[in-house]
């Protein structure tokens, strides 16, 4: 299988985008982008992974401007300043990057590796995995695993949203406990993450934008239920757990709301804030500010980033052990279709050579080893030069020689055309080509 073909990725996520931007880019599942893209021309391989937080898409084709082409398909309800856009090299980085934790809300969070091990398997099933992405891919992971087991990246608490499950987990028994996440971003989404971690039987998500909310629910294990804001003074009264996150500009839960809520401890990490502080003064509830999680946050949050240092010099090593794994490839794979090419050319005149000299009165075995001898001969010092240019472009970059070569030195380029009689026909001018003609010229061209 060709494997000279180049990378080409897209990306919507956190850091550019908002929740109904990265929605509504691709499709709903990695299977059906995968589909999707690989039904665009040119497209060889392609693979798409599709989180909370991002939805990225990689294509394999010819050439990088054919690439950039396909995947504008993907978010073309995005605004151009919300996506980015990665050449191959970038893609690979990329996804090293993903899969390390490096390109998460938190620093090294440990969910997304095996959202990109899903997403992989998806793409498989697809057909879009291929020997780039294959490997690609592959690295990426591995890249993942040694950053968790070589550094601390992922040690200790860094998110609000995480440091607020922690918390609760030391003031509250969460086996079988019910809580509820109010709101549907960064924090609140975290959070419900965490929480899923934990031993509590359901989880609540309320948000005033519903699919936000499902959206949130669906990126849990435990059993997990979308309400709107209106439902909150129905199902406080049976929560054990409360933590809230929204951007409301006034409280959304007061005293009456928890008159019947029993023990219930409410941690509130948003600004402003979303429960009113005169809840303390109800028989039973606890609650925690934003002030009481920061110092906690901080420390870990500066440990993980000097972590991420390492993992940036992990990555470094990997992308150049991938990127002269491919050089090698694009080399080999171009040099393979170059003398494929020179030895149909060369079987086809050594035969008729050989005929025309057996008219002319036979050939001896010792006379005949030697003309095949000379034809091999002529073949491998006419491609001497050429391999030695496409093993340079290669370890140079230089993948518009290698694209050239392999269209220039195309195994089916003189081929006899289905349903003639045979080489003579092929080599007729209205056939594509004679002795003289692209076949015989191309290791010059190239060569100089």
């Amino acid at each position: 299988m060709n494997q000279t073909g180049v990378l080409t990725g897209i990306s919507v996520s956190h850091t550019r985008a908002s929740i109904d931007e990265i929605e509504s880019a691709g499709t709903d599942s990695v299977r059906g982008t995968v589909s999707d893209l690989l039904a665009r021309q040119g497209v060889e391989e392609a693979f798409a992974i599709r989180t909370c937080n991002r939805s990225e898409a990689y294509v394999v084709t010819d050439r990088v401007t054919r690439g950039y082409e396909v995947i504008e398909s993907f978010a073309p309800d995005v605004r151009d300043g919300a996506i980015r856009r990665l050449d191959h090299e970038e893609s690979l980085r990329h996804l090293m990057r993903v899969a390390a934790g490096l390109e998460s809300l938190v620093i090294g969070e440990d969910q997304i590796i095996g959202q990109v091990r899903e997403a992989f398997e998806a793409a498989r099933a697809a057909g879009g995995i291929g020997p780039v992405l294959e490997d690609a891919v592959t690295k990426a992971i591995h890249v993942g695993e040694r950053a968790r087991t070589e550094t601390a990246i992922n040690e200790g608490v860094v998110s609000l949203g995480s440091a607020a499950v922690e918390l609760a987990d030391s003031r509250l028994d969460l086996d079988g406990a019910t809580a509820l996440v109010v709101g549907a971003g960064e924090m609140s989404t975290l959070a419900a993450r965490a929480l899923d971690d934990t031993d509590v039987s359901r989880i609540h998500v309320a948000n005033r934008t519903i699919p936000h909310a499902e959206h949130v629910a669906a990126e849990v294990d435990t059993d997990a239920t979308a309400l709107p804001l209106a439902d909150l003074a129905r199902v406080l009264p049976r929560t054990d757990l409360l933590v809230t996150a929204t951007g409301s500009t006034d409280p959304l839960v007061d005293p009456s709301d928890l008159a019947d809520a029993g023990e219930t401890v409410c941690i509130d990490i948003a600004r402003p804030r979303d429960v009113d502080p005169a809840v303390e003064s109800v028989a039973g509830i606890t609650l925690y500010d934003i002030d009481a999680l920061e110092s906690v946050t901080s420390r870990t949050r500066e440990q993980r980033e000097a972590e991420a240092r390492a993992v940036e010099d992990l990555i470094d090593e990997e992308l150049d052990r991938l990127l002269e794994s491919f050089k090698r490839r694009r080399a080999d794979d171009a040099i393979a279709t170059m003398y494929e090419s020179a030895d149909r050319v060369k079987a086809r005149e050594l035969e008729e050579a050989l005929a025309k000299l057996d008219a002319q009165g036979g050939l001896n075995e010792d006379q005949r080893e030697t003309v095949e001898a000379l034809a091999d001969a002529l073949v491998g010092q006419l491609l001497a030069a050429p391999t030695k240019s496409l093993r340079e472009a290669a370890g140079e970059d230089d993948l518009t020689t290698i694209q050239t070569a392999m269209q220039l030195f195309d195994p089916e380029f003189d081929a006899p055309p289905r349903g003639t009689a045979g080489a003579d026909e092929a080599r007729s001018p209205d056939a594509g080509g004679t002795a003289e003609g692209p076949s015989d010229g191309v290791p010059n061209e190239v060569s100089d």
